[in-house]
């Protein structure tokens, strides 16, 4: 059950990043408070951060136009990222912030680095970064690709930038046209 859980899983992202690679995914247009979105994510994976005394921070506020459920899934993906990679008793920041008319959404986790020449390909369809390293199996590589086409399907670019023992996973929208209420 669980091997026919994970391979639908995998077929119904596949067909995801189909639909996303022709143009066929359209989010829906809602004004989002993405800080209320993101301590929505936080208190999810709190148990599974407590567990191994991982610290779930939030800071700042913004708001863009975009789809809940979509968005939810692009950060619940790199949430889960920074969860696996980030050593016990680390802390993973989620912050938001408006910079020259963008509304910009990370996640920062300390852990291993990743080689400059490796982070565009992070986004690639299958591709691991060790690609000996199959992580129980349960990791099709197919997540950061999926945040890529949610984002780029919100008009907006991500991004991934390591220094200084730090991982950051940047997104940057443009600013929501309504203020949520």
């Amino acid at each position: 059950l669980e091997d026919l859980t994970r391979m639908a899983r995998m077929i119904d992202d596949m067909l995801f990043l189909a639909k996303a690679d022709n143009g066929l995914i359209v989010p829906g247009r809602a004004p989002l408070a993405l800080h209320e979105l993101s301590e929505q994510l936080l208190e999810y994976y709190r148990l599974l951060a407590d567990e191994r005394g991982i610290a779930l921070e939030r800071h700042g506020e913004g708001c863009i136009d975009g789809d809940a459920g979509m968005l939810r899934r692009a950060l619940s993906n790199l949430l889960s990222n920074a969860l696996r990679y980030t050593p016990d008793g680390g802390c993973i920041r989620v912050r938001i912030g408006v910079r020259d008319g963008e509304v910009v959404w990370s996640v920062e986790n300390p852990g291993p680095a990743i080689p400059a020449a490796q982070r565009e390909r992070l986004f690639d369809h299958f591709y691991r970064v060790d690609p000996a390293r199959r992580e129980g199996g349960n990791h099709a590589g197919l997540g950061l690709a999926i945040t890529r086409s949610i984002v780029e399907a919100h008009g907006g670019r991500i991004a991934c930038e390591a220094a200084d023992g730090l991982t950051r996973f940047r997104m940057a929208f443009p600013l929501a046209r309504r203020v949520p209420g």
